[in-house]
């Protein structure tokens, strides 16, 4: 800690050795207890910027901030800042294959750093470098980077070096964040639900943090929905027949058509609208025309809605494949791409209107708030629903939804108990799609986390992807298939390009695997994926020891369908669960035929 006139600094090299403990662990539990430790030796006045710098972040995701620093620009800040050449530190990256490595080395060769640097003095400085813009911005960032680097320790600049790159790699997820404030500030684990509801409520761990620590786990309890912080997105479960969803909900529910597009979440302000991908992010800028239909038609001044965002043909009011609504997922050329994919939004629940918090209500309740607040037009509407307690009706509509371009039904809740469970998955929503015949039919969303070099034609690229489903019960990735199919020459210089980011050198902390990969990743990009079936396997760990002991469910023939999945996150995709449910549905039918 530094001392200045009465209030406690602390200093950075505090925060790097914590880190180096974390990096330096696989177990779960030592790296929550050194998180824990880091946290209770943080003053209160910075406690969020140790929580985003820990994510290796500045500001929580839906605020689109980053510091943009790219590898070369940082290697000339290096060089100026260790006085060595920069094809020196290109050659020893080559070797290290980790840019704050190569930094802590050539600054171990230097003299003793300019000066002690504080947890504010570096966040500051990476503050400043996310914000700057305009000619000479390049310039600008690496002076200031090379400064902070003469100012670091060596351990400091590795670290420094790999927030900046986007590389910080620490293995700790946003679940481990809250374990350890709730242990630091909380009490105990046991506070954990209430630490993970504020946060669900708005996707800021940092504003979750400066909370508990400056108003307790009463202020956390008292943690209030905010216009403009997304609400983490309620996800459904999945099941194959009507029959059986009437009865895990009850015996009746409300069915609606399960749209083929982007789901968003919509902030209205008065005239101020956000639109939000359900990974939380702001993609208000690529729906301008969805904002709009926002603006014009949704009655409240203040509201928090979700939709269905759909691509769709203006000349016949046919919905278009999700593949034509990825058009519109750019930064250029959006007037052209509104003419060309205009959208239609299918509106589906209420959480805010006007001051009142809609998630704690039922989903009866709120589907009907939600009827009053739109003006229903072409272009905006809500979601076509059924009430209904009957297999055979919902089997008709069912057939009815696939018939109008959607991929099934979402059946919901309508106990008193459906309130809306932000970020979380569960059985008050249950997803109906496509299913036939014993074969595996229905796609699933899988994350890379591993690959293995290609021989032959594919000498040079990958010859297969390591997939992994999400166990979101201890927020770990289990591997599922090794996928080398359906890959056209163009994805898989595409793939080598976009995983070549999240390469790390050993297998990642939150990823279960039997199979030693060639390469491994961070779990972020998730890939669509259909098999023939589902069997057992003693080689992937996804359900192990659930179905029979020693052996795990794989997916079999596994092949990439062409469809990156950018709209969803890691923890979004299919989980363990899921792939256990769509086993024992497939062996059903195979035992019925």
């Amino acid at each position: 800690m530094l001392y200045y006139r009465g209030w406690i600094a602390l200093r950075y090299s505090f925060v790097a050795d914590a880190y180096q403990k974390i990096e330096n662990t696989t177990k779960r539990i030592e790296m929550t207890n050194y998180l824990v430790d880091l946290l209770k030796e943080t003053p209160r006045d910075v406690i969020d910027l140790v929580v985003y710098l820990t994510q290796g972040k500045l500001y929580p995701d839906f605020l689109g901030i980053e510091i943009g620093v790219a590898e070369k620009l940082t290697i000339r800040a290096i060089a100026k800042a260790t006085d060595h050449a920069a094809e020196e530190i290109q050659k020893d990256l080559d070797r290290t294959g980790d840019l704050g490595e190569t930094a802590q080395k050539f600054l171990e060769e230097k003299h003793k750093p300019s000066a002690q640097l504080t947890v504010k003095s570096v966040y500051d400085a990476l503050d400043k470098m996310a914000k700057m813009a305009g000619e000479g911005t390049m310039d600008q960032k690496t002076s200031l980077l090379s400064s902070l680097l003469t100012s670091a320790a060596p351990k400091e600049a590795r670290y420094i070096v790999r927030t900046v790159t986007g590389k910080l790699r620490l293995g700790i997820a946003d679940m481990t964040v809250l374990d350890a404030l709730s242990i630091a500030y909380g009490g105990g684990k046991k506070t954990r639900k209430y630490l993970e509801r504020a946060y669900n409520l708005s996707s800021d761990l940092g504003r979750v943090a400066k909370t508990v620590v400056e108003e307790g786990i009463d202020g956390i309890k008292e943690f209030e929905i905010s216009l403009g912080e997304p609400i983490r997105p309620m996800l459904a479960e999945r099941l194959r027949s009507s029959k059986d969803i009437l009865a895990k909900l009850g015996g009746k529910c409300i069915a609606e058509y399960k749209y083929d597009g982007e789901r968003i979440q919509v902030h209205k302000d008065a005239d101020q609208i956000n639109l939000f991908s359900r990974r939380i992010e702001n993609i208000t800028d690529q729906y301008p025309d969805a904002a709009e239909l926002i603006r014009d038609n949704v009655i409240p001044k203040e509201a928090i809605i979700e939709a269905e965002c759909v691509a769709v043909n203006l000349d016949t009011g046919d919905v278009m494949p999700f593949q034509e609504l990825m058009h519109r997922r750019r930064k250029h050329g959006i007037k052209k791409a509104i003419s060309e994919y205009p959208v239609s939004l299918f509106v589906f629940d209420v959480l805010y209107a006007d001051g009142r918090d809609l998630t704690v209500e039922p989903y009866t309740i709120r589907h009907n708030v939600l009827e009053g607040l739109i003006r229903k037009s072409d272009r905006i509407q809500m979601a076509k629903c059924l009430m209904t307690d009957n297999p055979d009706e919902m089997e008709k509509f069912f057939e009815e939804a696939i018939e109008n371009g959607c991929e099934g039904l979402i059946c919901k809740s309508v106990s008193s108990s459906s309130t809306y469970q932000a970020g979380s998955r569960g059985w008050l929503w249950i997803k109906y799609k496509r299913d036939y015949k014993s074969e595996m039919t229905d796609t699933v969303d899988l994350v890379v986390v591993g690959a293995f070099h290609g021989r032959g034609k594919r000498a040079g690229a990958y010859g297969a992807l390591l997939l992994a489903v999400y166990n979101p019960s201890d927020d770990t990735f289990e591997t599922v298939t090794k996928c080398g199919s359906g890959f056209k020459d163009e994805d898989l210089k595409k793939i080598h390009e976009m995983m070549e980011s999240y390469r790390i050198l050993h297998r990642h902390p939150r990823v279960n695997s039997n199979l030693v990969a060639d390469l491994w990743f961070e779990p972020k990009i998730v890939l669509e994926v259909i098999g023939a079936e589902i069997t057992l396997s003693p080689i992937h760990v996804c359900a192990m020891d659930m179905i029979r002991k020693g052996s795990g469910l794989a997916i079999r023939f596994p092949r990439f369908t062409g469809n990156y999945r950018l709209d969803k996150s890691a923890e979004d995709a299919t989980t363990v669960k899921e792939i256990i449910e769509m086993y024992n549905s497939q062996l059903k039918k195979i035992k019925a035929s």
